[in-house]
């Protein structure tokens, strides 16, 4: 199904004042902006203004926009931007049994009111990915893709203050909810920037994408590497994808430009059974704690780098023992006098794009899992580092990269602050298109926040996500 939409005209209640001059206020919309806007669109609207809100950088391709709200008027459209982030919340999309249709009506209900165009596909069966577009004025330009996930991982609903799934505000402005940082509140505030650059006024040149995708968090294979590699995603004519990044505890916004790929290794050792009182040479269980060991001693070195302050998180190797099992079952647990012929150990490995991996994958055939102790392993995944051009993915973030020089031209102008580029420690749906040679940046607008993705009491002040969705404005 695919349908367009009229624009509306006026944002239940908004007024706006627009006009071409300097620099003031950054807010994420204005990446956005940034992305899509040419000097061939100078437009103006004016009227009396109260309040400025947000500004856009100016370079040889692109012009600068300040929007100015009026206050009374803006405070009610707050309380309406909040509900309906409160409204995404609240369906509950956890693993491993995601609302997923739920999740793409409300989605299409907000594109509708937009005026986007919208499909709803399904490259796997009931796990529809929403697809929604602006046209812009110049569909022969490479489009920008707005990217979010809608899952969101499972929680311990005892563990909470507020329920996780009833988007509770508390008398501070935080908002309780399970995908609030990781990543609702992205997704809706991509939106929420396009439905106020409309209300405005304003055409894109460039086409402008968001794709809302299923299974993230669980590896994506239905969700962002099947649309990376579909004849629908080769149609889009992408240029730029924006994806998730991290909160930042500091009043800086973090941006990310490749991130660490996972191997999930299985490690398994056999060995004799025998009696619990008996000392054996080369047990299942001796052999696999030896090889626990050894990686516990490598875990540490990696972790060394990053305490001294030698290397960032993202740089180095990360292993985590994640399962270890063991042992004859028993009606009341366990037999404890008997040795087990097998166990096993699970790791969850984050490899750098810049890193070795041949001489890590040496490790656990030489020293890690070796042969000679009746060892084995295998992989549950193991995520390349390189593109389909053997090239590491990585997303330059210097001048020779146009859009990097323009998320830093409209942050720096608008008196906005960047931390230093990242590795983004973990996975995310982005290493889908750096596969494909795509640049894609790392972006969640969220400053003085507290890292709370996969935690319990996950919350993000709304004052926060208020500033984080005029932030996101993007023009050609």
């Amino acid at each position: 199904m695919h349908s367009k939409f009229p624009l509306p005209a006026s944002d239940s209640g908004w007024r706006y004042s627009c006009s071409w001059a300097a620099p003031c206020l950054i807010s994420q919309p204005a990446v956005i902006r940034d992305l899509l806007l040419s000097d061939r669109q100078k437009w103006r609207q004016s009227s009396s203004a109260s309040k400025t809100i947000f500004s856009f950088s100016s370079s040889s391709q692109y012009s600068l926009l300040i929007l100015t709200i009026h206050p009374l008027e803006a405070e009610s459209e707050d309380a309406a931007i909040i509900s309906r982030f409160q409204q995404y919340l609240q369906i509950n999309t956890a693993q491993p049994t995601p609302q997923y249709q739920q999740s793409a009506d409300f989605l299409i209900s907000q594109a509708k009111s937009i005026g986007l165009e919208f499909q709803s596909i399904e490259f796997a069966q009931n796990k529809p990915l929403v697809l929604l577009k602006w046209p812009g004025s110049d569909p022969t330009l490479p489009s920008v893709l707005l990217n979010s996930h809608t899952d969101v991982v499972p929680v311990e609903l005892h563990k909470w203050a507020h329920h996780p799934f009833g988007a509770h505000v508390d008398s501070d402005g935080n908002i309780f909810a399970r995908g609030s940082q990781d990543m609702k509140c992205v997704g809706m505030q991509y939106l929420e920037a396009i439905r106020r650059l409309k209300s405005c006024g304003f055409h894109p040149l460039r086409s402008v994408y968001l794709s809302f995708v299923p299974d993230e968090e669980i590896g994506s294979i239905d969700g962002a590497k099947k649309f990376a590699d579909s004849d629908i995603f080769n149609s889009m004519n992408v240029g730029i994808v924006l994806d998730e990044g991290l909160a930042s505890p500091s009043e800086n916004y973090r941006t990310f430009y490749a991130e660490r790929n996972p191997w999930w290794l299985v490690i398994k050792a056999t060995g004799p059974p025998g009696h619990g009182a008996k000392l054996y040479d080369n047990s299942a269980m001796e052999n696999l704690l030896r090889s626990v060991e050894s990686v516990r001693r490598f875990r540490a070195s990696q972790f060394d780098l990053v305490k001294a302050g030698l290397k960032a998180e993202g740089e180095v190797f990360s292993v985590n023992m994640v399962f270890l099992k063991a042992g004859t079952p028993s009606p009341t647990g366990f037999v404890m006098n008997l040795q087990p012929s097998e166990a096993e150990a699970g790791f969850d490995i984050r490899v750098p794009p810049t890193a070795d991996p041949e001489s890590l994958e040496r490790q656990f055939a030489e020293e890690w899992a070796p042969a000679s102790r009746n060892m084995t392993f295998q992989f549950k995944e193991k995520a390349s580092i390189h593109d389909k051009l053997g090239r590491p993915m990585l997303t330059k973030t210097d001048s020779s990269n146009p859009w990097w020089s323009l998320l830093e031209e409209t942050v720096r102008k608008a008196n906005g602050k960047l931390s230093k580029p990242e590795i983004f420690p973990a996975s995310t749906d982005a290493r889908y298109f750096r596969e494909r040679g795509l640049p894609a940046i790392g972006f969640s607008p969220m400053a003085n926040t507290p890292i709370l993705l996969h935690d319990h009491n996950e919350f993000l002040n709304q004052d926060e996500y208020l500033k984080g969705h005029q932030c996101l404005r993007v023009d050609n």
